[in-house]
């Protein structure tokens, strides 16, 4: 698995692991494909922030494939 932190390493299409917002004190991951990549920055400390094909938006922790 992958740093999540650097936008180059997300390619639209890879499942990934994110937390959402709400679930960022617990760290709950949930599992998706990347459908859009929302942060323009090329690296973000937290983890680029990307929607899902199911349309959850948060910040990759870990690319998964």
């Amino acid at each position: 698995m992958n740093s999540g932190t650097i936008r180059k390493n997300i390619v639209i299409g890879n499942q990934v692991e994110v937390v959402q917002k709400q679930h960022q004190q617990t760290g709950e991951l949930t599992v998706g494909f990347v459908k859009q990549i929302l942060t323009n920055s090329p690296n973000h400390p937290h983890g680029i922030k990307v929607k899902l094909t199911n349309g959850i938006v948060g910040r990759v922790k870990n690319i998964i494939k």
